[in-house]
């Protein structure tokens, strides 16, 4: 039998390891990659435009019926998947987990039942964001599992797309003052040659979440910080005590990927003793958590990407 090698490439794809979008992808039916804020590519435009050639790999060298290896880490792979549309544009992904991930492709995915581990960094010691693969190894890994059972998944129907959000109409105008600071300084945060060094969780909650707080209606004395090791305790009445915490707020530094500190935040609402919502936070996105649904996500917010949903994130974390 031919050599999958002379058939179809076999390509690596990163799952975001700080801020994994591997449920995304597997979720819908996609790769994706970035930037996708620079728009739609096309064979006309600059490699600088996308901060390199990986857009341009991922949009015209990817062919149908092509290998992608959904990788999370420089040695290991949690799904393994099958080109089968050329490249999209697509809108709705223009924050997954803070990243803007419009350029896709639909692929059938498998996940694998637990990750695999090929022991060494096969992937080199920095893995690009797309790349094709020629190691023996991973071609061979590639071939035994396209041809072992399970196969059904291989002709499965795709998960269909998630509706594309609007923007956000009108930003209360309580929220005007502090959107507009999120939003001049996150490009400078990001800088890291005109500004250095990300922001540390306390800078981020200074700067941003207590006024962001304070703008909802707060007051200084219901805001808590360091409360019993909580980064931001906001209560509903005093004296400060666990039976009037309205929720608590967990900050993480940029980069970080605010959706892995869930598990910290809800230790601290254990010890409390009562149920409180949390909301993670990173000082420009937040997600809200319900107490009573099992601490299910109930409503986002990404100050520099308002959509009409963070309204809802406004009205749940706003002072009663």
């Amino acid at each position: 039998m031919a050599s999958m090698e002379r058939t179809r490439s076999i390509w690596q794809l990163g799952s975001g390891q700080d801020r994994s979008y591997a449920d995304v992808f597997l979720k819908y039916g996609v790769g994706l990659i970035g930037d996708g804020d620079a728009g739609q590519w096309t064979s006309e435009r600059n490699d600088k435009e996308f901060k390199g050639g990986f857009v341009r790999r991922f949009a015209s060298e990817l062919n149908l019926g092509d290998i992608v290896l959904l990788r999370n880490g420089v040695s290991t792979i949690c799904a393994v998947g099958i080109v089968v549309s050329g490249y999209k544009y697509l809108k709705q992904f223009d924050d997954v987990n803070g990243w803007d991930l419009q350029h896709a492709r639909r692929i059938r995915w498998c996940r694998l039942p637990q990750d695999f581990d090929f022991g060494s960094p096969i992937f080199g010691s920095i893995p690009s964001r797309c790349s094709r693969t020629r190691n023996e190894e991973v071609i061979s890994y590639a071939e035994r599992f396209l041809q072992s059972p399970p196969m059904h998944w291989q002709s499965a129907p795709l998960p269909e797309l998630p509706p594309e959000e609007s923007a956000l109409d009108e930003v209360p105008e309580v929220l005007r003052s502090v959107i507009a600071l999120a939003q001049d300084l996150a490009p400078i945060y990001w800088d890291r040659e005109g500004f250095g060094d990300l922001p540390t969780e306390h800078e981020l909650v200074a700067h941003l979440v207590i006024p962001f707080l304070m703008a909802l209606g707060w007051h200084q004395e219901q805001i808590a910080v360091e409360w019993r090791d909580i980064d931001v305790s906001v209560f509903s009445t005093l004296p400060r005590l666990p039976k009037n915490c309205a929720f608590i707020v967990e900050a993480k530094r940029l980069g970080d990927g605010i959706e892995y500190a869930l598990d910290q935040a809800k230790g601290y609402v254990k010890k409390l003793k009562v149920p409180r919502d949390i909301v993670l936070t990173d000082g420009i996105r937040y997600q809200m958590y319900s107490c009573e649904d099992g601490f299910e996500p109930v409503a986002y917010a990404n100050l520099t990407r308002l959509k009409q949903s963070a309204s809802g994130l406004f009205t749940k974390m706003k002072r009663p």
